[in-house]
């Protein structure tokens, strides 16, 4: 059985939006677009092209698979003949005909759940309103968020209203890297419990 893996870069303050370019996602008149350049290093470039390396299929949300789908292909390179070549599939409820390549499309996160008996690393980059979806549907495995030292203000987050209420657990060490970024990865743990703290 195999695992899928969302890779979200986050801020601070949960904000997952136009990470990588002042037009990415301009929704909501987002004004921080292309905020994670300036906090990135040679480190943290290496560990995400090694995720990019390990992944033998690529699933993605709407969105987002129509800003790789404009960009990837025309892109050469270690990470673009990664993406290119494997296998690649959208959850999309209005998708009739993907132009990369390669792409099938999935009715919903249910369906993106049966990904994990045909390919052994399945990953995710953004797609945050996905990453809901398939944590409501229980079948995403795990969850590796790319903490940045950065605070917006504005813009989407992760865990927003609707988020279905869950524990967490560390599944790997977590490392740090020269411009204050973290690498977090969770696996799902449970429901949340509540309890008093004890006396000190």
């Amino acid at each position: 059985m195999g695992i899928i893996v969302a890779n979200l870069f986050i801020t601070l303050d949960g904000v997952y939006q136009a990470p990588g370019g002042r037009e990415e996602d301009p929704t909501a008149g987002f004004a921080f677009g292309g905020w994670q350049a300036p906090v990135s290093d040679d480190e943290t470039g290496a560990d995400i092209a090694a995720a990019i390396d390990r992944m033998d299929a690529l699933l993605l949300g709407r969105k987002t698979y129509d800003i790789f789908a404009s960009y990837w292909p025309h892109q050469s390179g270690e990470i673009a003949s990664v993406l290119n070549r494997v296998p690649k599939f959208v959850v999309s409820g209005s998708l009739t005909d993907p132009r990369w390549e390669g792409t099938t499309v999935l009715p919903d996160a249910a369906a993106a759940g049966q990904l994990r008996g045909q390919h052994g690393e399945v990953q995710m980059f953004g797609s945050g309103h996905l990453i809901r979806s398939l944590l409501a549907a229980d079948v995403l495995d795990r969850l590796h968020l790319w903490l940045y030292p950065v605070a917006l203000g504005q813009g989407k987050r992760l865990f927003d209203a609707g988020t279905v209420p869950s524990t967490f657990r560390l599944a790997e060490p977590v490392r740090s890297f020269p411009k204050g970024a973290v690498s977090l990865v969770y696996e799902r743990a449970g429901d949340v419990e509540t309890r008093e703290m004890d006396a000190t």
